[in-house]
């Protein structure tokens, strides 16, 4: 991807499906979150997003609380959220946590299993033995 590319995606694809499907947040504001990849840092794509009036949050280099290992959650969550309509943000906070506690409890360690493999396997063996040896 390049930085005109980045551009042609915001102005001629972003910004109209907003306008289609959620026409007031183009008045209240939109906010993008990117990574640091050149062309979402480039002047070109800087000036596009300045022109469109969106706002793009600081990405810091290492999200300490977003590990890669937590992105199995977001599917599941979006399919769980879809078609529903909330009037605050803490309305969402609760939908959300909800949902979390109501999730099996093997939820995580089926994903990272997923996510791993072998690794996560052999892991979760070298843990087990650990906790035998420390008994």
């Amino acid at each position: 991807m390049t930085s005109a590319t980045c551009a042609d995606l915001l102005n001629n694809h972003l910004r109209p499906a907003i306008k289609s499907k959620q026409c007031g947040l183009l008045s209240t504001g939109v906010l993008l979150q990117h990574d640091n990849a050149r062309p979402h840092t480039a002047r070109s794509t800087v000036a596009t997003i300045q022109d469109l009036s969106f706002e793009c949050l600081p990405h810091l280099p290492d999200l300490p609380d977003l590990a890669p290992s937590d992105f199995h959650v977001f599917g599941p969550l979006k399919e769980a959220m879809g078609g529903k309509s909330f009037r605050s943000d803490e309305e969402v906070l609760q939908v959300v946590q909800e949902w979390l506690h109501s999730q099996p409890k093997d939820f995580s360690s089926k994903a990272l299993e997923h996510l791993y493999g072998t690794q996560w396997r052999l892991h979760k063996k070298m843990m087990s033995l650990c906790t035998l040896c420390v008994q």
